[in-house]
């Protein structure tokens, strides 16, 4: 029972809009709002010790949108994992942690961009309030990426089963051969 269960995770019946078997498309996607994010705090944090911040606000506030609009196609494909994990098991219970967290995190970020969006003034750094809400997002989005890393590398969601891992790890003879001249 816990080996069926283990390779449905695997090999889920959504896997062609999840991605291939081995390979799945939300730790690539993820990628998008995080970096975003992450830019926009530097931003927001340059905001306060440059001449002038007009160009470093505006941008932050920009990157958060781009980071929204990456989380919410992030989510998309991480339900479809999210629904191959058999319900009532320790992946499961952290998948949905994971899951609340990124959707809090998203709409926290959402409320920061239009927060900054009403309230927009050419050439001033970030207000406080909304640095600090960047910065508890990103906590929470750290502790949320913690989960995903103990989906992934833990549990093993989406990971190739380990005979097809081993795939690697076998010696390559004919690419030693072709570098020999034989």
């Amino acid at each position: 029972m816990v080996t069926e269960s283990r390779l449905q995770a695997k090999r889920p019946v959504s896997a062609s809009l999840a991605g291939p078997y081995g390979h799945p498309f939300h730790p690539i996607l993820v990628t998008v709002p995080i970096g975003a994010w992450v830019t926009s705090l530097v931003f927001d944090i340059a905001s306060h010790v440059v001449h002038r911040p007009g160009f470093l606000t505006q941008g932050s506030e920009w990157l958060i949108a781009v980071g929204v609009i990456g989380a919410v196609l992030a989510a998309m494909v991480g339900f479809l994992d999210l629904f191959a994990i058999p319900t009532g098991t320790p992946a499961h219970a952290t998948a949905l942690v994971h899951m609340t967290l990124n959707l809090a995190v998203t709409a926290a970020y959402a409320v920061n961009f239009l927060w900054r969006y009403s309230t927009y003034t050419d050439g001033g750094s970030v207000g406080i309030g909304k640095l600090v809400l960047s910065a508890l997002s990103m906590v929470a989005l750290g502790v949320s990426g913690f989960l995903g890393g103990k989906l992934a590398y833990r549990y093993g969601v989406r990971v190739a089963d380990e005979s097809t891992q081993a795939e690697g790890f076998v010696p390559d003879h004919s690419a030693r051969n072709a570098g020999s001249g034989m």
